[in-house]
This record gives C-alpha cells, sequence and structure tokens, in this order.
C-alpha cells in the first residue's frame, strides 16, 4: 500500500506533468484524447466531475487545483504514482521511464524485445552481440549495460 501523499501539486509542474502522461501514453498508437480520458474516468468513478475541457485547462495551466480525487484518479488511469503530480523528484524518475518505453514503443524495438522473451541467457548473448555488430556496421555507438 502507498504511503498519504500530499496532493497539493504545483501548478506549472502539474500541468507539465499531465501532458507528459498524455503525450507518452499511446493506447493502439495512438495518443489519449482529453475527452476520452475524462469518460474513462467517469466510467471508473462515477461521482467524479471532470471533463475533456477542465483537463486541457488542467494541462495548459490555465486551471491548476484538481481535486484529491481527480488527481488520483488520474494516477490510477495512467499507472503512476499518485506522487508523480507532485513530487518532482519522482515525477522525472517516471518521466524518464515513460519516455523510454514510448520510444521503445515507437521503434520498433518491443518486437524485437518480445522475440527475445524466454530465450535462455546464452541465446541473449548471441542475440546481443548480433545486434552489436550491425549496430557498428550502421556506424552507431557502442550500447552501455
Amino acid at each position: 500500500m502507498e504511503p498519504e501523499v500530499d496532493m497539493s501539486a504545483e501548478p506549472d509542474g502539474l500541468a507539465e506533468r499531465l501532458d507528459t502522461l498524455f503525450r507518452t501514453s499511446r493506447p493502439h498508437g495512438r495518443r489519449w484524447t482529453n475527452d476520452e480520458v475524462a469518460a474513462n474516468l467517469k466510467a471508473a468513478n462515477p461521482t467524479l466531475r471532470v471533463s475533456g475541457a477542465y483537463l486541457s485547462a488542467i494541462r495548459t495551466g490555465k486551471r491548476a487545483n484538481p481535486s484529491p480525487d481527480l488527481l488520483q484518479s488520474l494516477a490510477t488511469f495512467f499507472g503512476v504514482s499518485p506522487a508523480y503530480f507532485v513530487d518532482p523528484d519522482h515525477a522525472d524518475t517516471t518521466a524518464r521511464q515513460l519516455a523510454m518505453l514510448d520510444e521503445l514503443r515507437q521503434s520498433g524495438v518491443r518486437s524485437i524485445a518480445l522475440r527475445a522473451v524466454g530465450l535462455p541467457e546464452e541465446s541473449l548473448h548471441a542475440v546481443a552481440a548480433v545486434l552489436d555488430e550491425i549496430r557498428k556496421a550502421q556506424g552507431l555507438p557502442p550500447v552501455g549495460e
């Protein structure tokens, strides 16, 4: 169980953080719209007061004080800790992880990784060696572990 988090987020950081979630979360290869997220939040919590327009206002910094219930619902929806919205260090770590996942998803690396799942360690080393040689041949720098 996660510790209680003070949900009073700093206004500028909140807009940027929420927008990052919208930009990096890609269901079926596309980005969520404000209206879609609002509809999903309301479906999960019918008493929650939220609209696409309100989410847009938060994302652009025009509104800055969403309820703790809304922040909790957004965190749950996007699969992040509520601390993401209020703790700059946690937000930075999460944003880096989300960006890396988004890059992997966009670059087609995911399909290669899925093919490697379940292979024995010696096979993974062989695959890594082949990829290292291909990177070298393409003039790309070596990858650090």
